[in-house]
């Protein structure tokens, strides 16, 4: 069932907590690791298949460390196991990368949130889309819901002039209006990467390089754009490192490096990183490793509540807020049909969860969310709350 497991440490700790858990004065982190170890190993073991077509790469932050823990095959024809460098696709996941640059451009002044998308991208004229802000766009509440974001899927993908075009001729189903309401739309972050290539002259895939993953030191987190057999554009070494993607069947989809999308053209591939990676980016989101302070006021920007769904949940810019269970868990899952992915916080634990798998017919933000990090977060103490606070200020308010 579990054909490997390996645990790792990186520690961004001093070397006083090398004894206890900050805070908890409960447990050893020998004893502590063994806990966190079984929780991982009774949630995850239904996401790994017996035949062995699949495997799970987990992240936990906890405790101001990160551990690992990897279970299955990235490949079953060549008997590869998964690992914490194994890349997978992340899908909407890159979604947290394009609000982060959102929230640096409004921090910096050269964006705000209310601004129509019509003002970078000027071909959009229609009567709803010209009312749509870019805010609304980041935080899922435009409205939108295009044929590219729900089944039967299209059989063509867009153009660009398309996409436009569609965009341009859109009316509301169902009494939509912008901001009124909140409907999860590829389409809407696809037009935000658009608004952002168009501020700055610059694609998609360098905006994010440049303005998230070499400030945060990621060396395996890619944007690449997708190849003539929808296999991603990568140097040899990340695409060896690339997992095979598996249907709920154990039938391979696509080669190691797959990518899909309705979208024709550039920019609109998926994101490619591994749980090292991602383990590095929970620790900047709780605010655990060294950071430029203005990078660290965005990436606490987009986990700001923007729309209130329920008294249950929430949407900021990209993550969703769950308030169940006791704790609050900022999250976003991502997928394809061979690929599932899932990023959460428990900020007032300091605690970060990342899952990534090479199939479509998991669902980790079930287990994440009703399993993993509620017993996680019954393992540490809250610490200070100052989210709401340093939002605030950096919203101007």
């Amino acid at each position: 069932m579990v054909p490997t497991k390996t645990v790792r440490t990186i520690r961004f700790a001093p070397a006083l907590l090398l004894l206890l858990l900050p805070g908890l004065g409960i447990a050893a982190r020998s004893d502590m690791d063994s806990e966190v170890e079984h929780i991982i190993a009774r949630e995850i073991a239904p996401m790994v298949p017996a035949n062995g077509a699949g495997g799970v790469a987990v992240a936990v932050r906890i405790g101001g460390r990160t551990l690992f823990f990897n279970h299955g095959l990235s490949d079953l024809a060549d008997k590869r196991p998964v690992n914490a460098d194994s890349l997978f696709n992340v899908g909407s996941v890159r979604k947290l990368f394009e609000a982060t640059l959102v929230a640096q451009a409004v921090l910096r002044g050269e964006m705000n949130l209310d601004d129509p998308v019509s003002k970078y991208v000027t071909e959009l004229q229609g009567d709803y889309i010209s009312r749509v802000t870019v805010g609304e766009l980041a935080a899922h509440t435009s409205g939108l819901l295009l044929p590219s974001d729900h089944p039967p899927w299209m059989e063509k993908p867009y153009s660009l002039q398309g996409f436009l075009d569609a965009l341009n001729a859109w009316t509301p189903q169902n009494g939509e209006e912008p901001g009124k309401q909140r409907i999860y739309t590829h389409a809407g972050y696809v037009l935000l990467q658009l608004v952002l290539e168009r501020r700055y002259g610059m694609p998609i895939g360098k905006l994010i390089d440049r303005g998230v993953i070499k400030p945060l030191g990621l060396s395996a987190t890619l944007v690449p754009e997708r190849g003539a057999d929808d296999r991603a554009i990568m140097a040899a070494p990340f695409l060896r490192r690339a997992v095979q993607g598996y249907s709920k069947d154990g039938e391979p989809i696509g080669l190691p490096g797959n990518q899909q999308g309705l979208f024709d053209f550039p920019g609109t591939g998926q994101m490619f990183t591994s749980a090292r990676d991602l383990g590095a980016l929970l620790a900047a989101f709780l605010g655990e490793r060294p950071v430029d302070p203005a990078l660290r006021e965005a990436l606490l920007l987009t986990q700001r509540e923007a729309f209130r769904v329920s008294p249950q949940y929430g949407q900021a810019m990209a993550w969703e807020i769950n308030n169940i269970g006791g704790a609050t868990i900022i999250d976003k899952p991502g997928g394809l049909n061979n690929a599932s992915a899932y990023v959460g916080l428990v900020p007032d634990r300091k605690l970060g969860l990342v899952i990534l798998s090479n199939r479509g017919d998991v669902h980790p933000y079930d287990a994440a969310r009703s399993g993993i990090l509620p017993e996680l977060a019954r393992l540490v103490r809250p610490k200070p709350q100052i989210i709401g606070q340093t939002l605030g200020r950096a919203a101007g308010q």
